[in-house]
């Protein structure tokens, strides 16, 4: 990029004399729509206001292609090998049922234009992990907040603002207890309304607290403390039945392909109640000294989840170096 007197941004001309910095280029740059917004958060050296798309077209006319594609493509191989990693650990065997492994499966059957939503539990973990989202869908999660109970009342909001499209929610038992069960009532209420009937509720049923359990163990080293996290065993499946609703609830792998089959196919909104391991670990890419010694430290002091924590644990380390290589 280089100098050149003004920018066009959302119609209209700016100075932007100083953009370019230090060999060529800018080391903090801010787009927004707002110029109260640009350097709010961190001072940046260039903060440019306008609509992304118009400010975008008129500075691709001062980019020069690299000839050096070699970042690029490793890049690339690196994203295209990780998806091989987490192919391989969503094939690994848990019990009753890898998580992994429904998310894995569910990705290739989304259909087009789906509107999907997630929890902020570990269901969060397998969204971001094993779910490719394509173009043409639109995908939500209170992240930044780690809102628990928010996916299916996103999924219920996408139905009445595209009644025409899928909804796709991905919600662990926790938040299906604490107001999920609730925000059926309402689809059972109005889902007869929607040009297309199909809202699709994915249950992992683990009877944990699962996410929790885990920062526990991998961030303070405590073990998972059953009075805190603990959870019955609700029949989400039967309870959508009661309501009017499809029900689904598988507990064996062969079953997985199939229940999203039939999902995706049905006259009215589906619970897709997945009976899942809760020792499956999340493994983050790149495991710190501090969590490695924190979950020794929950192991240590008599974790009841031991021996499926570490069986689990090593699958998931060897799905990471070998299994999906010659």
């Amino acid at each position: 990029m280089r100098e050149c007197d003004t920018l066009l941004m959302g119609g209209s001309s700016v100075p932007y004399s100083e953009f370019v910095l230090e060999g060529g280029q800018a080391r903090g740059v801010q787009m927004d729509l707002a110029a109260r917004r640009t350097s709010l958060r961190y001072p940046m050296e260039v903060n440019l206001v306008g609509d992304s798309a118009t400010t975008l077209r008129a500075l691709a006319a001062y980019l020069t292609r690299k000839t050096d594609r070699s970042w690029r493509k490793r890049i690339e191989a690196g994203v295209a090998d990780w998806w091989k990693v987490m192919e391989a650990r969503a094939m690994n065997e848990a019990h009753p049922i890898n998580p992994q492994r429904v998310f894995w499966e569910l990705s290739k059957l989304l259909p087009d234009n789906a509107i999907l939503s997630s929890d902020s539990g570990s269901s969060a973990n397998w969204y971001a992990r094993d779910i490719k989202i394509r173009r043409g869908m639109m995908a939500s999660l209170s992240g930044t907040l780690a809102t628990m109970g928010p996916g299916l009342p996103y999924a219920v909001a996408a139905k009445f603002a595209f009644p025409d499209r899928v909804a796709v929610a991905m919600v662990g038992d926790g938040a299906m207890q604490m107001n999920g069960n609730n925000v059926l009532i309402t689809v059972s209420k109005y889902w007869k309304e929607w040009k297309d009937p199909r809202l699709v509720v994915l249950v992992l049923n683990n009877r944990d607290l699962n996410q929790v359990t885990w920062e526990q163990r991998a961030m303070v080293g405590d073990p998972k403390l059953p009075a805190s996290q603990d959870l019955p065993d609700f029949p989400y499946a039967g309870y959508a039945e009661s309501l009017g609703l499809m029900g689904i609830r598988i507990d064996k792998p062969e079953q997985i392909v199939p229940a999203w089959e039939r999902a995706f196919k049905a006259d009215r909104p589906v619970v897709v109640e997945a009976v899942t391991d809760p020792e499956v670990p999340p493994l983050p890419p790149h495991i710190t000294v501090k969590q490695a010694k924190a979950m020794g430290s929950a192991l240590l002091k008599g974790d009841a989840g031991w021996r499926g924590i570490v069986r689990q644990t090593y699958r998931e380390m060897v799905a990471s170096w070998k299994p999906h290589r010659d």
